[in-house]
């Protein structure tokens, strides 16, 4: 390794990953999530129960939101510091890999699998986004770095990294951190037959170690929360999500094979098609020594573990792209002009984008603008509620107001809350029941334009709009406006006399009286 390809690559991954995150707002229904759970930790003074809505989420383990407090703490809690951290390990993960490369093979393999990966979209995106992902990438990739160097030299001191580096994996993500680089050695070991290692002393106390290190954060927990903590955090989000399709539209057979073309974009547009066409040529002839077999099976297993889960993420496969990138390094190399040309190119089109398209993307996805709106036009004692939209946690973060997720009736409201090894369980924001509604309160209700329509018949009142973004739309209860329980167009203007003319007009004959 050289001191200036490392040098090189830190600038290129700030440059690549932190410039222009500023200008991105958070988006729902991910990013908020850790956000308003960090930013509520941060006012409750509690560093250890994850907690959202005043109420304890065992969505997450606790490094991700420590992360987002540390950041929050160091540059104010701003886009910027929501974005710090998840940059950063990327930047560390483009080191690990050209650091993993270059042993395994030479300093060139090095420097293409780190640039191939840096420019792939999928780390990239992932670069940039607040979730969990990039530190899990991390994480998993020095436990199997760790570990393979230990397994090569004989040192024992690698092992107690390995499993360190797992500890640390779980108190991101979970048990996953664990068992899927436990999968991945153990599989290795097989096929090398040295299954005996597993029962070397130093092994036994890596492991004594990942429990030392896993026990900082579950065994308060388990204390203070008992079965509530093991139910959701280990039935729901762990048992469940591997049993249970969270989104049975992404179960389908080829999903990973298409997160797999489109996140290794551009590079999977051209290693693709060259495997195949050596592959029908029979040219293809893949030398299997002991560092193949190793980052074969990593890919591998990754790829298997999670096509075999019942819920499907685009980001679950996310830790083979660092073998992957090993392997396609190696074949890269051979076309290095053409490779760096078109790494460069990515680089111009990534930043590009960064002030152009994903400012606007983020923003439709977001509800910063709406809750600058909600700020100006709301009370102490206004009632704001969401309706026909997923709930906008973002809303909510943005403007300390929490609005209620509008349900039809109260029995809705308890079919809709948490339930024990159900996907209510993360339905823990504040509802309302339509039914309930006082149409004489001032109310606030955001919506989009796909149920702009349900305002004065599904949803009674006389509503006029008092603010809108790029996806929602912010209507005001009009409550001096006598309300005949008939309006079927409420309108945007609806309880002013532009608003009454205009239900007139449309068919609507009952003409209220306006105030």
């Amino acid at each position: 390794m050289k001191k200036k390809d490392i040098v090189g690559l830190l600038i290129f991954g700030l440059v690549l990953y932190m410039l222009g995150n500023w200008a991105l707002p958070m988006t729902d229904p991910v990013e908020s999530n850790y956000v308003e759970t960090a930013k509520e930790m941060m006012q409750a003074g509690d560093y250890l129960s994850p907690r959202i809505f005043g109420n304890y989420w065992y969505d997450k383990p606790i490094l991700f939101y420590l992360q987002l407090i540390a950041a929050f703490q160091i540059f104010g809690m701003t886009d910027f510091a929501a974005r710090f951290f998840p940059a950063v390990f990327a930047v560390i993960g483009l080191i690990m890999t050209y650091a993993f490369a270059t042993k395994l093979y030479s300093r060139r393999v090095g420097l293409m699998s780190a640039v191939l990966l840096g420019t792939s979209l999928e780390y990239w995106y992932l670069g940039h986004a607040v979730i969990t992902d990039m530190t899990l990438w991390v994480t998993v990739s020095a436990t199997l770095m760790s570990f393979y160097a230990g397994y090569e030299s004989g040192k024992a001191r690698y092992y107690y990294l390995a499993f360190a580096a797992a500890g640390v994996a779980v108190l991101d993500k979970g048990p996953i951190g664990l068992a899927l680089p436990g999968l991945v050695i153990l599989l290795f070991l097989s096929w090398q037959r040295c299954l005996a290692i597993l029962l070397d002393i130093h092994m036994l106390g890596g492991f004594a170690l990942f429990l030392g290190v896993v026990s900082l954060w579950y065994l308060p927990m388990y204390l203070l929360h008992g079965s509530d903590f093991l139910d959701t955090f280990l039935g729901v989000h762990n048992v469940l999500r591997a049993t249970v399709s969270e989104h049975p539209r992404n179960n389908v057979w080829y999903y990973y094979l298409l997160v797999f073309l489109a996140g290794f974009l551009p590079w999977s547009l051209v290693a693709v098609p060259a495997f195949f066409k050596r592959l029908f040529k029979r040219e293809l002839h893949l030398p299997m020594g002991e560092r193949e077999r190793f980052l074969v099976i990593w890919a591998l297993a990754v790829f298997i573990v999670f096509e075999c889960m019942a819920s499907k993420y685009m980001t679950y496969t996310f830790p083979y792209m660092m073998p992957l990138a090993i392997l396609m390094g190696k074949y890269f190399l051979a076309h290095e002009t053409m490779s760096w040309r078109l790494a460069k190119g990515m680089g111009i089109l990534y930043l590009i984008a960064m002030f152009t398209i994903l400012p606007v993307v983020t923003q439709d996805k977001s509800g910063r603008e709406v809750a600058r709106i909600l700020q100006q036009q709301s009370q102490a004692d206004t009632a704001i509620l969401a309706y026909g939209i997923r709930y906008p946690v973002s809303i909510a973060y943005y403007s300390d107001l929490r609005p209620k997720r509008l349900v039809p009736t109260t029995a809705d409201i308890e079919k809709e809350r948490p339930h024990k090894m159900s996907w209510t369980a993360t339905n823990i924001m504040p509802f309302a029941a339509i039914e309930d509604m006082d149409l004489q309160r001032d109310t606030i209700l955001v919506t989009d334009r796909e149920h702009i329509e349900d305002l004065g018949t599904k949803v009674p009142g006389f509503w006029q709009e008092v603010g809108s973004s790029s996806n929602y739309v912010i209507y005001r209860l009009q409550p001096t406006v006598p309300y005949d329980g008939h309006s079927e167009q409420p309108g945007r203007e609806t309880g002013t006399w532009r608003g009454i003319l205009e239900q007139y007009l449309s068919g609507n004959r009952k003409m209220p009286q306006a105030s």
